[in-house]
Parts: structure tokens; C-alpha cells; sequence
């Protein structure tokens, strides 16, 4: 296992060289571990990052120094093995090795007057690792040799051979140069702020499995981390923007589930640097060995529940389970939209530990509530008191069956690597309309997404699902195996076990036409029914999302809609998308073509709670003209928040009522308003009145769970029918936090 390291990001600033060298020794004194200077030679600006490093070193004691990242083509591979192990060597073995392909191609170009392209860079860098260890190689007898595309070495006398084993740390983004990483590098040393597809998780599992096939251990690869945007506040204002416990809060996750053990921090602020090293590093440090060793303290067990014999936890959820004390309940006890305080969260790994939680919590006579993602806007998958069985470590993505378009996924997989993962075969899956969105709970409850018009609901690609029933039993359940279970899970499935693992049919899908429309709201009525009758209108490859924001100071209100054309037929999707420039008044538009995956993006984050309070939901056969007036009034009473409307129809309409517990295919439109706590009862009267035009319910944006509610969302019979499954497979109701139909 690596050991922790925390370090600096520094700018080589060469008209404040003693700056650049003050920080580097602030950084020893504040008790960090590391210095890394950025390599851009072609910087009139800059100083020389390699000169500079031996200056730091010589000025230091303790601290290692690399370049973030070398700039391969700017330093031939054998002079810089000579320099790499010179420095190691007169430091004490201090140096380590970033390095990189070569970006900002066009500048290293006016300086050598060569260029390649991305794939002559990766092979170049391949060739240049083989190189430098072979240098450093002392114990292999007779010279280098080297006879490659890019590099030349006719014969060349080993060594020096470096203090310690010089770690070579690739900064890499692209999937060959994620690979490469895997196969050949000791480490990987991205920016946090320059992943986007794929993310950071994605790009691990590439690596791990790069490794993998090459035979590597994947843990031997170091995972660093460079954050640049970084700053101490009394507020919470971003990631790693606020005060210094939340600073532990937000790395801890990413050294115990992402698996981060260096992080190298921006920003050039010596005041970052030692509430860093003296209050954010021992912190974090001493969280992470409490995580892993199991020991509480004194203080930690004073703030456990009453009434829960923690010590009866199963010995198979050692080390997974978080109780109110730990240094990690902070990260794991609220939702995206909701506060909680439960007695004990578990973070399963397995489908046993979802077993074994579960008998737990029944013996103990606790409320179970289950959490996928987290970012439920119901917000039951928290609460206070009883346990929150997490699912977020089950998160794997798996293609089964290219030919079929069969796939695989545990619950606690995000959307936005579901999309990744499935963009490299060619495959998408409509989802909603958020990359941090946990599959378990949407995959049981619909999945009205950007892709619904064309291919239909989640709900409607489940072909089969590994399902832990209340009395324990694990069960595969599909049209020939407990075919009612099958139909219930899809549509109410929070109400008759944990599903963990899915088995769905993706569909063939690369690019996308996605746009978004700012559109002035002043005639919400008129706008409201254009776009409606628009969208029935158009083929089914369009999805839409129209969001209604009230104006505020005087302002008039807006409407945000997204358009999404399910192909890559620019010249079609230019001719739907020109329709909606008429609906109203158009403030400002964006259109573009890209991969599915990329407006589907996890991000990881963990959850604080939102704080909103209420949220309502109904369904829509058709936007007329008193349910424009009416939505109209909703958005102007300044008692909603936003008002926000989804297309169904198309492919949603397609599958027979009775087909399974969702049974609302006629419908052409979801909407759903929210609110703020202090304005929960004035919303309600409000949607009270709106209630007589809707015709149904999407279970997953509603709040109300009075009796009443039920058959907006279970029209008869399937309720009945739901009942008497609820009575035979859950008959003590372990399973009521989601919208219990008992």
C-alpha cells in the first residue's frame, strides 16, 4: 500500500525566482511531503524546470521534487535518465519522474521543429520508459540498446543507477495513454479540473485493467491527484473551497473508495500550504488510519445511538460500516437533497454484505433505508435513526454481450460511467439527465431520460436483476424466473427487496445533437403550449426538457430547454431543432454534435443536502391551453422554485400497460415543481389546484406519500396486484421506505 503524500503545484515564475524557491521551502516547513514544479520550457516567463528542481532540492531536506509533468519531446530520453538519477542521487533520493507525451504541441514545435501526432506521441513515450529504466538497469550487463521509431540508441553504458527506485508517473487523460499507464508506469498524475470524459473513476478502471492484462498488480500503480482551484474559507464555497474539515471530509472518499494516495495542490498561497501540512494532512492521515484499523475512540463511541448494539454488527461488515462518530459519517449520511442522521451506514462491497446488513437490521428491529447514488430527489435513501444500507461501492459496469447489447450493472454505478463505459462499444441507454444519478434506484423506478422518445424508459431495457428478498434469500429475476417479482421491480421495486445487479439491452447510439435554448418566459402560457405541441410534433429521435424559473428583482422569468436528437444526422436534427426557435423569445442558444457520454458526466461529489423541502409530480397527456394558464399561475405566485416539464411518448408508449408496475403509457409529459421548506404549505395548495389536470404520477420526483397518492402512481389494478406481492414477499414491511404500499 502507497504511503500518503500531500504536496504543492508551483508555478516556475522567473521574475520572482526567490518566490518560487520560498515557497518550495514553505512547503517543507509546513510538513508536506512534495514540490512539483510545471515543465513549459517555451515560456518566456518560466524558468527552467529541471535547473530549477536541483536548486529546490539543494534548498531542501526532506522534500522530493518533480516536474508536473516533463515534457517528453523537449528532453530526450537518455540525457534525461542521466539528469533524473544525477539529482536522485544528490538529494538523497528525493527525485521522482512526471512525465508526459507533450502537450501544447505548437509551442514545443517552435522550439525543436518537430512534430507528431497523438499517436507517434504515445509511441515515443512508450519507447522513452523502455529507455530510462534501462539506464538505470545496472544490474543487466552490457550496454543499452535501443532501435525504435522514435529513438536511437546505438549503445549507450548504463548509469548512473539513481538513490531509489525513481517512480515515473505519467500525466494522462486519453484512453492509450491510460492504457500505457497500466501496462508501463509507476504512477498516474492527472488535473482534477482537466477530467472530463472519461472521468476520474472511468479512467482507474482503465488503468486497473491495463495493469490487469499485463500481468501488473493495478494497486503497484500510485494514483496522485493535481488540484488547482484549492482555497481555506469560514464557508463552504467548492470542492476543496472552505474550511479545513471539509477538506477532510472531500479527500477521504478519494483515498478509501477512489483509491487517491498523493495530492499536489495550485494555487501558490503559503497560507494554503500550512493549514494544509499542519492542520488538513494530520487529519486526513489519522482518518484514514482510524478507517482502516477499525478503532474507535472514546469520543467516537460516545456518539453512537441508543438502542443499537453496534457490537452485534456481523464481523464480514468490518471496516464497512460507518457509525455517527467516525471520520467519514460526514461523507456518507446525507443525500443530494436531504439531511440525515442514521444510526449506521453500511458500504457493501458484495452482494453477501447487502445480505448480511439486511439481517442485521432486522434483528435489530432497525428502519433500512438503501441508497444507489444518493441523488434521489424523493430523498429516501437517508434518514434519521435505523441504517442506510449504501450500495455506491457495487458500481460495476459490465458489457456482457456486444452482438446482444446485454449488459450488466451493480446499483451503486453512476449514470455518467455507465455512459462512458458503454460509448466505447457504440451503446448508450437513456437515464435521466444527470451523470451522478446512482442506477439502483432509477433502474427500479423508470428512467425518463434525454433518450426516452427513441428507445423508452430505463425501466424498459431490464431484461433480468439479482434481487435480496426480505427473508434473505438472493434470487435471479427475470420473465421466466419469478415473473411477478420481474414485474414489480420495474416501476416499484424499492418495495420488494435490493436489487444488486441488472441486466439491460443497450441501444446502438454514438453521437447526439444537444442543444439548449434560453428563452424569455414573460407569455409562460404561450411558450409552455408552443413547446408542448412542438414536441409531440417532432420525430421521435427528439427528447426536450423545459425548465421554468420565475422571474426575480423585477426580472421576467426564463425558460431553460434542452433539446437532444437521438442520431448524428446534423441536417435533421438543425431542421427539429429550428422549430423551437419560434416557441418564444430566444435570450441565447448553443448547439453541438457529441459522444452521448458527454452530456452525461459523474462527477462524485460527496452529498450535503440541498435543503429543499417538497417536491411534486404529475403526469401530462397534453399541454392544453388551461394547463398552460394553469402552470402559468404556478411559476407567478412566487411559491415554486421551478416548474420543469420532460417529454415521454414516442417509445414510452409503446410497451403494453400491464407489462410491469409502471403503467403510464399514454402520457406525453412529466412535470415537477419544488420548492423551499418555508413555502412547502403554499406550494401544496398550489399543486392542489393544479391536481385535477394531471393523469398519473413519475414516483421518482414526488415527496407525498399520503394513501392517496398511491393510485396516482399504481392505477388499479396494480395496486391490487402489488399489494398481494407486498403481502407474500415482504409481509412484515422491512422494505417501506419507498413510497410503502402496504
Amino acid at each position: 500500500m502507497h504511503d500518503l503524500l500531500f504536496g504543492t503545484f508551483l508555478t516556475p515564475d522567473a521574475h520572482h525566482p526567490e518566490h518560487v524557491v520560498d515557497l518550495a521551502i514553505e512547503t517543507e516547513r509546513a510538513g508536506l511531503d512534495l514540490v512539483t514544479v510545471q515543465d513549459h520550457p517555451y515560456n518566456a516567463g518560466y524558468l527552467d524546470t529541471q535547473t530549477l528542481l536541483t536548486w529546490l532540492a539543494a534548498r531542501t531536506t526532506k522534500l522530493r521534487v518533480a516536474a508536473n509533468v516533463t515534457n517528453l519531446p523537449l528532453r530526450p530520453p537518455q540525457v534525461l535518465a542521466k539528469a533524473a538519477a544525477s539529482l536522485d542521487l544528490l538529494s538523497g533520493g528525493r527525485f521522482e519522474l512526471g512525465l508526459g507525451a507533450g502537450a501544447f504541441a505548437d509551442a514545443a514545435f517552435r522550439m525543436t521543429g518537430e512534430r507528431r501526432t497523438t499517436g507517434e506521441s504515445i509511441e515515443a513515450l512508450t519507447e522513452a520508459i523502455d529507455i530510462l529504466r534501462g539506464i538505470w538497469d545496472t544490474d543487466t550487463s552490457g550496454p543499452l540498446r535501443h532501435d525504435g521509431k522514435h529513438y536511437q540508441v546505438p549503445g549507450l553504458n548504463r548509469g548512473p543507477r539513481p538513490a531509489h527506485d525513481i517512480g515515473i508517473w505519467l500525466g494522462a487523460y486519453q484512453p492509450r495513454m491510460l492504457a500505457l499507464t497500466g501496462r508501463a508506469a509507476d504512477g498516474w498524475l492527472p488535473t482534477y479540473e482537466y477530467l472530463r470524459n472519461p472521468g476520474l473513476t472511468e479512467a482507474i478502471k482503465r488503468i486497473d485493467h491495463a495493469a490487469a492484462e499485463a500481468g501488473r498488480d493495478p494497486a503497484a500503480v500510485r494514483r496522485l491527484l493535481n488540484v488547482m482551484n484549492v482555497g481555506f474559507s469560514p464557508t463552504r464555497q467548492g470542492f476543496l473551497q472552505g474550511p479545513p474539515e471539509q477538506w477532510v471530509d472531500e479527500l477521504l472518499p478519494l483515498i478509501l473508495d477512489v483509491g487517491i494516495t498523493g495530492f499536489l495542490f495550485g494555487g501558490d498561497d503559503p497560507r494554503v500550504m500550512r493549514i494544509l501540512g499542519e492542520e488538513v494532512a494530520p487529519a486526513v492521515r489519522e482518518a484514514v488510519e482510524k478507517e482502516r484499523s477499525g478503532v474507535r475512540s472514546a469520543a467516537a463511541l460516545a456518539q453512537r445511538h441508543h438502542g443499537v448494539d453496534y457490537d452485534a454488527l456481523p464481523s464480514s461488515l468490518a471496516g464497512k460500516a460507518v457509525e455517527p462518530g467516525d471520520s467519514a459519517y460526514q461523507q456518507v449520511r446525507h443525500t443530494y437533497v436531504r439531511t440525515g442522521s442514521p444510526s449506521l451506514v453500511v458500504r457493501a462491497r458484495s452482494t453477501q454484505d447487502v445480505v448480511d446488513t439486511l439481517a442485521f437490521a432486522r434483528k435489530q428491529n432497525l428502519t433500512l433505508a438503501v441508497r444507489s447514488g444518493g441523488h434521489g430527489i424523493s430523498g429516501r435513501s437517508t434518514l434519521d435513526r435505523g441504517v442506510v444500507l449504501d450500495l455506491g461501492r457495487m458500481n460495476s459496469v459490465e458489457v456482457l454481450d456486444r452482438a446482444k447489447r446485454l449488459v450488466r450493472l451493480e446499483p451503486g454505478a453512476r449514470w455518467g460511467d455507465v455512459a462512458q463505459v458503454l460509448a466505447r462499444e457504440g451503446l448508450a441507454m437513456s437515464s435521466g439527465d444527470y451523470g451522478d444519478v446512482g442506477v439502483g434506484g432509477l433502474a427500479t423506478a423508470g428512467g425518463l431520460g434525454y433518450l426516452a422518445r427513441k428507445y423508452g424508459l430505463t425501466i424498459d431495457h431490464v431484461v433480468a436483476a439479482e434481487l435480496v428478498v426480505a427473508d434473505g434469500r438472493v434470487l435471479r429475476v427475470d420473465a421466466a424466473h419469478y415473473p411477478d417479482l420481474f414485474w414489480a421491480i420495474r416501476g416499484a421495486g424499492g418495495n420488494f427487496g435490493v436489487v444488486t445487479a441488472f441486466e439491460l439491452e443497450a441501444d446502438e447510439v454514438d453521437n447526439v445533437a444537444f442543444a439548449n435554448l434560453t428563452v424569455d418566459a414573460t407569455d409562460t402560457a404561450g411558450l409552455l403550449e408552443a413547446w408542448a405541441t412542438t414536441v409531440e410534433s417532432a420525430p421521435r429521435e427528439l427528447s426536450s426538457f423545459l425548465a421554468l424559473l420565475p422571474g426575480r428583482r423585477r426580472s421576467a422569468p426564463t425558460a431553460q430547454i434542452t433539446l437532444i436528437y437521438a442520431n448524428d444526422d446534423v441536417e435533421a436534427a438543425q431542421e427539429v431543432f429550428s422549430r423551437f426557435l419560434d416557441v418564444g423569445p430566444v435570450l441565447a442558444q448553443q448547439a453541438q454534435l457529441v459522444p452521448y457520454s458527454a452530456i452525461m458526466v459523474a462527477h462524485h461529489g460527496p452529498h450535503h443536502g440541498q435543503g429543499l423541502s417538497d417536491t411534486r409530480s404529475g403526469l401530462l397527456t397534453h399541454v392544453t391551453p388551461p394547463v398552460a394558464n394553469a402552470v402559468a399561475d404556478l411559476v407567478a405566485s412566487g411559491d415554486i422554485l421551478m416548474v420543469q416539464f420532460r417529454s415521454a411518448g414516442g417509445a414510452v408508449n409503446d410497451q403494453p400497460a400491464d407489462a410491469m408496475a409502471y403503467s403510464h403509457r399514454t402520457q406525453n409529459f412529466s412535470v415537477l415543481a419544488t420548492t423551499a421548506p418555508a413555502l412547502r404549505e403554499r406550494m401544496d395548495r398550489r399543486w392542489d389546484g393544479f391536481r385535477p389536470y394531471l393523469d398519473g404520477m413519475y414516483l421518482s420526483f414526488e415527496t407525498d406519500t399520503r394513501p392517496e397518492r398511491l393510485l396516482d402512481a399504481f392505477p388499479e389494478p396494480v395496486l391490487t396486484k402489488l399489494r398481494a406481492l407486498k403481502a407474500e414477499w415482504d409481509p412484515d414491511g422491512v422494505f417501506n421506505r419507498n413510497f410503502p404500499i402496504s
